[in-house]
């Protein structure tokens, strides 16, 4: 078995049934991060299917063919260790964190969950109104039903647009027929990497990954086409929300193209209270009480948002403002927003190196999209490497698009039309 340096503390060893495993060495911590990565999520559901990852998640912790769900509990608990997962739209993930010499049962425990979960009836119906409850709080929730549309306006119809808790319908229907199913056609060793980040040696890790999953079948690479970019405005009126949610965004490059004046240009846009964003839109002029701006860039698309809430009565001008800030940015790049950009992205990805489990993913999403794992010195030469140049025609190209907006909670008649004028006479 190869174990191949990624990096200064990184390795990658590939079991014979394509199970990737990470190991991120971090002598100076006692403890383990180990998390289970699975290329499934929401952009990989049906229509029909919508959700029954996030669903197959919940259920995995509720009993395997060797453990009932309070045993999977306890096990860990015994060993003061830490038990959560994630669903996400591009995969879901695994996570248990404790004591480093503890890191090789944590990677058999979660090989058992993964592998071996048997999606008892008994469990179903409770997990299910659990399930149910989570539903409920984020569709009241105006921030998330803002990001909803936005998505939708987007991509349209598909998948990448889904939400990952699914519908309502779906979430009711689902059997236990339908979870092993999915589960066994997507999760296999192709979509499989176990990662382990502490204070722990490759090999070992390696070998325990061997005994808890070189059984899986390999299988094939679960991808997703490339979505097409429509845009359009939306809105969703929730009643009694005392606040206005909005979500701006254009299309950007996906993790496997050359998205970083992308993400030069979020990050000198809106990240920081002297940011243009920031600066003019609350500071200024008080017209929000939260604004930010990301590039969120995945494994099949990406996009720069710019998320506020706001008062019903602001919405317009901030539409006018952003608008303007925007057109600006296209026109010229202020050389000191472009210090001030490069160096916070330095220390956020600084940052990042501080914090296994995001490192153990970062590393998962470049091995599904890239079929390899950048170095932190490589990342941040890309990112150095943007011009000013780059970022202005970055913004140009932006502006030169639909943008796709999407406004939630409290929202006034004619709203939409009106900011959809806005945007018309404020883009070109």
């Amino acid at each position: 078995m190869n174990i191949s340096p990624c990096d200064a503390d990184t390795s990658v060893a590939t079991l014979a049934n394509a199970v990737r495993v990470v190991t991120i060495h971090l002598p100076h911590l006692d403890s383990a991060s180990v998390s289970v990565f699975v290329r499934t999520g929401s952009a990989h559901e049906s229509k029909r299917l919508n959700g029954i990852s996030h669903f197959a998640e919940h259920m995995a912790f509720k009993g395997t063919a060797t453990r009932d769900c309070q045993r999977i509990n306890l096990d860990a608990e015994r060993l003061g260790a830490e038990v959560n997962a994630h669903t996400d739209k591009d995969h879901t993930a695994y996570h248990m964190r404790g004591m480093a010499r503890d890191a090789g049962r944590f990677v058999q425990m979660l090989g058992d969950i993964v592998l071996a979960s048997t999606f008892p009836d008994a469990e179903l119906d409770r997990e299910r109104q659990v399930i149910l409850h989570e539903f409920i709080e984020d569709e009241d929730d105006a921030l998330s039903a803002a990001f909803k549309l936005f998505d939708k306006n987007c991509y349209g119809a598909h998948a990448q647009a889904q939400p990952v808790i699914g519908t309502r319908a779906n979430i009711e229907r689902f059997t236990r027929d339908e979870l092993m199913a999915y589960v066994q056609g997507q999760y296999s060793g192709t979509n499989v990497i176990v990662g382990v980040a502490g204070g722990v040696q490759a090999d070992a890790m390696v070998s325990a990954a061997m005994a808890a999953f070189g059984a899986m079948p390999s299988g094939a690479a679960n991808a997703v086409a490339a979505p097409q970019y429509f845009g359009g405005i939306a809105s969703r009126r929730l009643a009694g929300a005392p606040q206005t949610h909005v979500v701006l965004g254009f299309p950007i490059p996906a993790l496997q193209g050359d998205y970083h004046a992308s993400a030069v240009a979020a990050t000198l846009f809106g990240e920081g209270m002297s940011s243009p964003l920031l600066d003019q839109i609350r500071e200024r002029r008080g017209l929000v009480y939260y604004a930010a701006c990301s590039a969120d860039v995945l494994d099949a698309c990406g996009q720069f948002v710019i998320e506020a809430s706001t008062a019903v009565e602001h919405v317009d001008e901030f539409f006018v403002e952003v608008m303007r800030l925007l057109r600006a940015q296209a026109e010229h790049i202020d050389p000191v927003d472009l210090e001030r950009a490069r160096n916070q992205l330095a220390v956020r990805s600084m940052r990042v190196q501080e914090q296994p489990v995001v490192r153990l993913e970062a590393a998962a999403q470049d091995l599904f999209a890239l079929q390899r794992i950048r170095s932190r010195a490589e990342v941040m030469a890309r990112l150095d490497a943007v011009s000013a140049e780059q970022v202005r025609a970055e913004f140009a190209r932006m502006l030169s698009l639909p943008p796709s907006i999407a406004i939630a909670g409290k929202v006034s008649r004619g709203t939409t039309d009106r900011v959809r004028d806005i945007v018309a006479a404020r883009a070109g």
